[in-house]
């Protein structure tokens, strides 16, 4: 009875500042906004059970050394995960599983993972607390917000979500990121009850425009007009991207000096947001991703691309899961603004030569935000011509690159004049 007594005296306390957060929320005059962020900006920590079984003696669960009470540990970003000898540790760990029988991704055995502070923008200032000035992400960005008079917690939001998961097609399971959906729809709708009913801003980075598309449209229209302000979609890669085949091809280094693309392929491979990722047949049709001494690879050639490299197992979820994901982009009836970079070159044509795959290609390159490919940042532009009922506004930041864009002052000012104005007025729909 004591502890019940306790637990409903916290509720009632919890209860109590949330309240009174909803009420100083209420008084702002400006509309909540949620960040959304891209893939590497999300941080990951994992822990480690009896289930698990380490590839090496060095990567046992005594590794690392450094956890909280509950075994609870940075996965990503960690730099002492990533870099070599504990390569293997750390792209081990962050393994996904493709289980045909269950039509679903898991991680692997005996790893745990979660993602911290969903709900505030703590997660999304830096990548590791640890390392905030090398490491930063959404800082800039939320500092600018934050000028501009939100308040984490009370007018401002963010949504971080574990990005090696995404979704899949009608009739195929997909847990992880079905549920983030519905936590960032959950999370629309508290931010927007504690602004006293304003409909809220949503600001994604990259990968996150997906999911805020996908969020969009498959709730309903009467959900979307109640609850939805506006959407701005910064570096969005609608149609995916050609470093995308780079990746599952011959592997990326995540940009991390010293680490060997090869040792992390097969991890990017199992990531089921790698396949959504890959160019749209729709978007880039006939254009040449590929060449080798062998052939030529298109959009519409992938799933021979992928059997090719040497993953076969990737074929059936990229053809079952995600290809109906790359068919169509609904107009969602809410204003749309799209906020890209451009004149920096970006992968468009990877060449190899007879050693294989295992070898970094030879590149051309073409316009867009030196990781998306222009034609797949101004896929909405085209898709939604004829839409006279879905508002799109398209800003284009020469010199902008994709993670420059979210921290540059020239583009920053560019992203918070928008949200200013979007703000101040009422979009005409």
């Amino acid at each position: 009875m004591k502890g019940l007594g306790l637990n409903l005296i916290l509720g009632m306390a919890s209860m109590a500042v949330m309240w009174y957060t909803c009420q100083a929320a209420a008084a702002s005059n400006l509309h909540p906004l949620i960040l959304v962020p891209g893939s590497g900006g999300n941080q990951l920590e994992a822990r480690l059970t009896e289930g698990y079984k380490p590839s090496s003696l060095l990567c046992s669960r005594l590794y690392p050394p450094v956890k909280d009470k509950e075994g609870w540990f940075r996965l990503w970003f960690d730099p002492a995960q990533v870099v070599a000898p504990f390569t293997q540790c750390f792209a081990h760990r962050m393994m996904l599983y493709y289980d045909q029988i269950l039509d679903d991704y898991t991680n692997a055995p005996g790893v745990e993972t979660r993602v911290p502070s969903f709900g505030s923008t703590r997660s999304l200032m830096h990548l590791d607390p640890r390392l905030k000035r090398i490491t930063a992400y959404m800082g800039p960005l939320v500092k600018s917000l934050e000028d501009m008079g939100y308040v984490d917690g009370e007018t401002l939001f963010g949504a971080p979500y574990d990005f090696r998961y995404g979704l899949a097609g009608d009739g195929h399971r997909s847990y992880v990121g079905t549920k983030f959906i519905e936590d960032l729809k959950d999370l629309v709708e508290n931010a927007s009850t504690c602004n006293g009913g304003k409909p809220v801003i949503l600001v994604s980075h990259s990968m996150g425009g997906l999911f805020v598309l996908q969020l969009l449209n498959r709730n309903p229209p009467s959900w979307r007009q109640q609850f939805i302000k506006h959407f701005v979609a910064v570096s969005a890669p609608w149609g995916g991207a050609v470093q995308e085949v780079h990746t599952l091809a011959s592997g990326y280094a995540l940009g991390v000096p010293l680490v060997d693309p090869l040792q992390v392929r097969e991890q990017q491979r199992s990531s089921e947001s790698n396949l959504w990722l890959l160019p749209s047949p729709k978007v880039f049709d006939g254009q040449p991703l590929v060449v080798t001494p062998n052939g030529t690879y298109t959009a519409n050639d992938i799933e021979h691309f992928l059997n090719d490299i040497g993953f076969p197992e990737g074929i059936l979820p990229y053809k079952s899961r995600i290809v109906p994901l790359l068919e169509h982009f609904p107009a969602p009836g809410v204003p749309v603004t799209c906020i890209i970079g451009t004149g920096v070159k970006t992968a468009e044509t990877l060449f190899y030569d007879d050693r294989g795959f295992d070898r970094q290609p030879e590149i051309v390159y073409g316009d867009g935000d030196g990781t998306v490919n222009m034609v797949s940042l101004l896929a909405l532009e085209s898709e939604w011509a004829d839409q006279a009922n879905q508002p799109l506004e398209m800003i284009a930041i020469e010199g902008a690159s994709h993670t420059s864009i979210i921290k540059d002052e020239d583009a920053l000012n560019r992203i918070v004049d928008e949200i200013s104005s979007i703000n101040s007025y009422v979009f005409s729909s």
